[in-house]
């Protein structure tokens, strides 16, 4: 696991001011959207993807993100990441997990074995994340937890019933940790964002993000959101 420092700059002042915010997955088009929003919004944005090269172009385009290279489905490394995290940015107040991708085609009969190991390594890392950084989100004034899911959870087909599948236990799991913070942390949100296909709506995402420090954490707490591309006319 290796780490880049963040580069100094102006903060903005509002909810975010101060607070720390994860990204898991932080190499994708959408991580580099919400990098940029939460940096933008005053927040200290630690970006982890198991690509080095990735992370330093990250950095490039948003230079005041602190980067860590670990692979997020072993837990011993998460473990390791959130020590490192801890000792250089301090305990977190975000995260934001947006690891993924798309597994599907053919059949029932067709869904692969390969296909499933894909997709369950992405939801290692949501459990793994979630249960290493669980008491940090508990212990802030502010703890949210962020994730993206797919409309195939409701309308799921035979040709995607591995992604759907996966899908549908990483939308339980979060419905999990919401419930928890009901119980624990009633200044703490886990939410779900649905959307068809996250291609152009990497900046919608962002700003829903950024969004959930700025509402009270029951009105987001346990709920699915869908976001859609806008309409036209």
């Amino acid at each position: 696991m290796s780490d880049g420092t963040a580069t100094a700059g102006p903060a903005a002042v509002g909810p975010l001011s101060g607070r720390v915010v994860l990204i898991a997955g932080a190499t994708s088009a959408s991580g580099a959207a919400v990098a940029r929003a939460l940096t933008s919004a005053g927040a200290a944005v630690v970006a982890v993807g198991s690509r080095p090269d990735a992370l330093e172009a990250l950095q490039a385009s948003v230079p005041r993100v602190t980067t860590h290279t670990c692979d997020l489905s072993d837990l011993g490394a998460v473990t390791a990441l959130a020590a490192a995290v801890h000792a250089g940015s301090g305990r977190v107040d975000g995260l934001v997990h947006l690891v993924g991708g798309w597994r599907g085609g053919g059949s029932i009969a067709g869904q692969s074995d390969d296909d499933w190991a894909f997709l369950d390594r992405a939801f290692r890392t949501l459990r793994n994340t979630t249960r290493v950084f669980s008491d940090d989100l508990v212990a802030s004034p502010a703890g949210r937890l962020a994730v993206v899911s797919s409309t195939a959870v409701d309308s799921p087909t035979a040709g995607a019933a591995n992604y759907a599948a996966a899908k549908a236990a990483g939308d339980a799991w979060v419905r999990a940790v919401a419930q928890g913070f009901r119980k624990d942390a009633p200044n703490a949100a886990a939410t779900v964002f649905v959307v068809r296909s996250l291609s152009g709506l990497e900046d919608r995402l962002a700003d829903e993000v950024v969004r959930l420090w700025s509402v009270p954490p029951a009105d987001v707490n346990g709920t699915r959101i869908p976001l859609s591309p806008p309409s036209l006319g």
